[in-house]
């Protein structure tokens, strides 16, 4: 396995590259899409995890990239910021999978060998509250104006200041 790892968190890379490498993996680290896809140049990755929230560009670009220059890779897409609508534009993108943080090293290897969809997987037993539905609504509206967060706002009827006030915060739990 030649793994790219895409993370900002220069210490959770580490980490990730480290418990990678002890269970056979090759590795190769970049901290932003550039020096993400100026690596997988000369590395040709066969896997990858990339994190949703880059500095400048968005995660979402590096999957499209990396999945157009390597049709077969396997990307898991990690995110803090987790929400319905990028997962599905992820998975529309080519990753194979999608992890909210916090993820240990076990769950990320997993989704990376993991090929077919698990219909098993369980579903909550309690609809999403209201906060975790108005998150999931400003990320979908988010994602339709291409991350433009004074487009997103009028689209929102909503304040720009108050959206990324919205924005800067974790999401609500999904329970």
């Amino acid at each position: 396995m030649k793994l790219l790892i895409v993370e900002d968190d220069i210490d959770f890379a580490e980490a990730l590259s480290r418990a990678m490498q002890k269970r056979g993996a090759v590795v190769e680290r970049a901290h932003n899409a550039a020096g993400a896809l100026a690596i997988a140049e000369s590395f040709a990755p066969t896997h990858a995890v990339v994190d949703l929230k880059l500095p400048g560009e968005s995660g979402l670009k590096v999957v499209a990239a990396l999945t157009e220059q390597f049709p077969g890779i396997a990307i898991v897409v990690l995110t803090g910021y987790a929400s319905i609508a990028t997962a599905v534009e992820a998975v529309r993108l080519g990753a194979r999978h999608y992890l909210a943080k916090p993820a240990n090293a076990d769950e990320i290897l997993a989704a990376l060998l993991r090929d077919a969809p698990d219909a098993g997987l369980d579903i909550a037993p309690e609809p999403l509250t209201v906060a975790r539905l108005e998150w999931e609504h400003i990320q979908k509206v988010l994602n339709e104006h291409g991350g433009n967060i004074s487009s997103t706002a009028r689209a929102l009827k909503m304040h720009r200041r108050t959206l990324q006030r919205k924005l800067e915060k974790h999401p609500p739990k999904a329970d």
